[in-house]
């Protein structure tokens, strides 16, 4: 009834080496990279200084701020503010700047537009009619 039969893992029909060649995928790969290291090299960098002022600054860590509240204890909850405030941008950055281009080659992709068995006999059937 028009429906055409999908391979049991419609996945292995697609040629993903194609799909990684084309300017949208690089494009969406700079950008995601382009948040996600640097993001990553920050915080990296943020826990270990509080890892490193826990150990080296202890003095500095058990200053009171509030009643039994220190500095080493302020500091750690930020680490976790921290995690979901990068996860919020990361989330809204996700949807703003990566989205509509993983949409795009999502519906290119299914679309068959990647297909390795069409883009086999597309070159067959060009063949054909040069004869």
């Amino acid at each position: 009834m028009g429906n055409e039969a999908q391979p049991a893992d419609a996945t292995q029909s697609v040629d993903f080496q194609q799909v990684q060649k084309t300017e949208q995928f690089r494009e969406l790969r700079r950008r995601h990279r382009s948040f996600v290291f640097p993001m990553a090299v920050a915080f990296l960098l943020w826990y270990f200084g509080y890892v490193l002022l826990a150990d080296y600054a202890v003095g500095l860590m058990s200053i009171k701020l509030w009643g039994n509240i220190n500095v080493g204890l302020v500091l750690g909850l930020l680490q976790f503010a921290t995690t979901f405030g990068i996860t919020a941008w990361y989330v809204s950055y996700s949807n703003r700047r990566l989205d509509p281009i993983a949409a795009e080659i999502r519906g290119e992709i299914e679309g068959h537009e990647f297909d390795a068995s069409a883009t086999a006999a597309s070159g067959r059937a060009a063949k054909g009619a040069q004869r």
